[in-house]
């Protein structure tokens, strides 16, 4: 048996680490088998060695967390939790500047992987499931960029891919059938600034949010480029795309290659663009797993059971509690 006491003096930190009725301790003594108790102002772990290790460290990393953010989520932990048990570690890459003061931080390592490097290099690709934060932080680094006056220019871009469902019978002209597709990247881009500065740059062009067609023809230069949902894309889009940079311009590409909406004998760009360029110098790669995910809980056990399969005990589980379900006589 070992023990480990870690120093929070204050009883509002202690109520944010242990959260409501010790809900999140209860879910770190549950997983890492440890037992946790608080008195005069110090956490104290008892177990394994290894497993108050690793609870010393989690508590210490969410311990800031809470002082920084004012608070813990139920999420918070989960995410914190599979990041001890899968290895990973909280990334040490600098947070992002944006307007009115905010800083914009990536949450795990493998999203502080994916800033260094958009950091060091000109072209990146992001691979990743939904909810790892692809766009959200790609669209901080520009807006950050911009802010520090290393671009003059912003670009979203998305394919305008149906994904299941017609374009033709969205009401509305053209670009009120594309805007749903580009709703995504206005809805970043509402976070890092305030409206008014939002329409100003748009309607200056400094800012664009465009389909992926539009980009035909055009020389980018000074610009921060975006291309969002890129597995849509085909080998010539991304070879249009790819070529539009310009002088001081950087291009972040990103997409899930297991949510290919393309016609079933079309290859994507995306993919495509991975084998072809790999080896090019001012070219990197990330890839980005569950572990990165930062939406609901649930989002990472949709991600699980869509790449794994529905896991047998919970279907056993839930089978058992709808035989017990008593009929209700209405």
């Amino acid at each position: 048996m070992s023990e480990a006491t870690i120093s929070i003096i204050s009883s509002e930190a202690l109520l944010a680490l242990f959260g409501a009725r010790d809900k999140h301790m209860r879910a770190i003594r549950e997983t890492l088998g440890v037992s946790i108790h608080a008195r005069d102002g110090r956490v104290t772990v008892e177990g394994e060695s290894e497993a108050v290790g690793r609870a010393t460290e989690l508590l210490e990393r969410l311990n800031s967390q809470a002082r920084r953010d004012g608070g813990l989520e139920a999420d918070d932990v989960t995410r914190a939790l599979a990041e001890i048990t899968e290895g990973s570690a909280v990334s040490s890459a600098r947070p992002i500047e944006v307007y009115n003061g905010r800083m914009v931080r990536p949450r795990t390592a493998g999203q502080g992987r994916y800033l260094d490097a958009i950091r060091e290099n000109n072209l990146v690709f992001c691979i990743g499931p939904a909810g790892t934060g692809k766009t959200y932080l790609a669209v901080a680094m520009a807006v950050g960029d911009m802010k520090a006056d290393r671009i003059r220019k912003i670009v979203l871009v998305r394919p305008a891919v149906e994904a299941g469902e017609s374009l033709g019978f969205l009401p509305g002209d053209l670009q009120a059938k594309i805007n749903p597709y580009l709703r995504p990247l206005f809805d970043a881009l509402r976070e890092m600034m305030e409206h008014d500065m939002m329409r100003r740059y748009m309607e200056e062009d400094v800012i664009e949010v465009i389909p992926l067609a539009y980009m035909r023809g055009r020389t980018l230069n000074d610009a921060f480029i975006i291309l969002d949902e890129a597995q849509n894309t085909t080998i010539s889009q991304m070879k249009m795309f790819l070529t539009r940079m310009g002088a001081g311009s950087k291009i972040v590409v990103s997409g899930d290659t297991t949510q290919v909406d393309l016609p079933r004998e079309t290859r994507s760009g995306l993919t495509d663009a991975l084998e072809r360029l790999r080896g090019i110098g001012g070219i990197s790669s990330v890839r980005l797993t569950r572990t990165d995910i930062v939406r609901h809980r649930l989002v990472q056990e949709i991600v699980d059971a869509y790449e794994h399969g529905p896991k047998k005990h919970s279907e056993s589980k839930d089978a058992g509690r709808q035989k017990r379900v008593p009929r209700s006589g209405r």
